[in-house]
């Protein structure tokens, strides 16, 4: 995956002649002194750039180009230190295709009483000059996240990490190829989807593929390289000395190099399998996908390429953070009044960065797909907070469902030698199933330890999709609410003036 630290984001102030030239000097040493606390702050995943302060519509028009002209720019944060005129910001901001966030705040903590006087209170106006700039963002229809606090506030700065992480992932995904080997499961519904109205918001494009195609990349790697991996296995995971020898992995590995060629020759960031189209394959991908998503590939079964481009997108979300993030299924419930729980797992393809313990490499057999017993890793997961999260194509709109999770301690299951994940819903399985049915989601999710609701709110944000959270605080006859009036907003916004 790219090193986040490759990319910025603008710090960028507004203000206005008015005030004269010694209060724009003060005005611009300010900002940096601002800029440059983000910068170095811990959690930043980017580098924060200060800008030179914008007076002008021209300016302003000028520093909205360029960042959209920027491949390294993904954002903005924009603060009004004084008043700034907002009509000044209508015609750059009317182009910016750039997502931003709102930073209310001010160079002093605290008002200095004793000595405040009117040229204080002319040099620091954010209090109403953002407000300013907030009624033209909002007049324009303009999506972003305010966050509002003294800039060394700790509170303030971790939401703005959130939202620079988004950021990354929104770069990431207007950019991104994803490979589909073979279709979609066949008669499943909630895996397909519209993949041009997909490109038009969500920014990715989807390519399929063959199985052929992708055998062929199989079937050209060396022996020199199987042992090369197989040696890795080796080191990485706990594996008796059957497994290590036997041909089943050797030919797990030859899959694993040649589907990682495949998707490096192409630039793909994420890539779908389906157990009914594995001709030419002896087994279906499990140890290959496993280690692909470890590596920041996202994946999505049985052809479901929204759920593999989200998993992607979650994954730059949290590159560097503790914890990780996988494609998830929600298999089974445990009833029991005393505690119940979800069984999170999938035949074969969960992401080993949600392990809590170093994964045992393992052959099974395997009910469907008609092919030879597969490898995979077995692990459970580290117990903690987490989130489970679909998308889903609603015909008019795509939708992103959050549901707030508590993974807890899973028994031992010697009978089911699959890596697995046991989890509480919020506020509790028997709400939360019944709000996630009712929002449409999908059996296929992004499941992550490492980030929160607030990351996949910003993230549905910027790309302009509908976002729904089921968390801990939850009242079900508000959610049935919003889905209605969402139902009527989304049928009418694009004739809202």
């Amino acid at each position: 995956m790219d090193n986040l630290k490759k990319l910025e984001v603008w710090f960028v102030t507004g203000t206005q002649h008015l005030y004269g030239p010694e209060t724009l000097k003060q005005v611009a040493a300010d900002s940096a002194k601002i800029a440059g606390y983000l910068d170095k702050a811990p959690g930043i995943s980017q580098k924060i750039v200060f800008k030179p302060i914008l007076t002008t519509p021209d300016s302003i028009t000028e520093l909205c180009t360029d960042a959209n002209n920027s491949k390294n720019c993904i954002g903005l944060i924009t603060w009004m230190h004084t008043f700034s005129p907002a009509k000044m910001w209508i015609r750059g901001l009317s182009i910016l295709n750039k997502p931003f966030l709102h930073f209310h705040t001010q160079l002093n903590r605290d008002i200095p009483w004793e000595s405040i006087d009117m040229n204080f209170m002319n040099l620091n106006q954010s209090a109403h000059g953002d407000r300013e700039f907030g009624f033209i963002s909002t007049r324009m229809r303009l999506n972003r996240k305010v966050v509002v606090g003294h800039y060394k506030d700790p509170e303030a700065i971790e939401r703005i990490t959130v939202w620079i992480r988004a950021a990354s992932a929104y770069n990431d995904a207007i950019n991104m190829k994803v490979a589909r080997f073979g279709d979609n499961m066949r008669d499943v519904a909630v895996t397909e989807g519209n993949k041009v109205s997909a490109q038009m918001k969500m920014g990715y494009s989807v390519y399929g593929f063959g199985i052929g195609d992708l055998v062929k990349k199989v079937s050209e790697i060396s022996p020199s390289s199987i042992k090369k991996l197989l040696a890795e296995y080796g080191s990485e995971y706990k594996l008796t000395k059957s497994v290590a020898f036997s041909d089943t992995l050797k030919e797990a590995a030859r899959i694993e190099l040649g589907m990682e060629a495949f998707l490096e020759s192409g630039n793909f960031k994420a890539f779908t399998t389906t157990f009914e189209d594995l001709h030419g394959l002896k087994q279906l991908p499990g140890l290959a996908v496993q280690r692909l998503m470890a590596k920041g590939y996202g994946f999505g079964a049985e052809g479901d390429w929204k759920t593999a481009a989200l998993v992607r997108s979650m994954k730059v979300m949290s590159q560097g953070l503790k914890g990780g993030t996988s494609f998830m299924e929600d298999y089974t419930y445990h009833f029991d009044p005393k505690g119940m729980r979800v069984l999170g797992a999938h035949m074969l393809e969960v992401c080993p960065t949600i392990a809590r313990a170093k994964p045992a490499v393992e052959i099974h057999p395997l009910s469907i797909g008609g092919k030879e017993d597969p490898a995979r890793l077995v692990f459970k997961t580290t117990p903690g907070n987490a989130i489970n999260v679909s998308v889903i194509d609603l015909g008019n709109r795509f939708r992103m469902i959050v549901n707030e999770v508590e993974v807890v301690k899973c028994p031992d299951m010697p009978n089911l030698p699959v890596a697995s994940v046991l989890w509480k819903p919020q506020p509790d399985l028997k709400t939360g199933a019944a709000a996630w049915i009712m929002a449409g989601g999908a059996h296929h999710t992004g499941f992550s330890t490492s980030i929160n609701a607030e990351y996949l709110e910003d993230f549905a944000n910027m790309i302009g999709i509908e976002y729904l959270l089921i968390g801990e605080k939850f009242d079900f006859i508000s959610f049935k609410n919003e889905l209605r009036w969402n139902e009527l907003y989304y049928h009418i916004s694009d004739g809202i003036i």
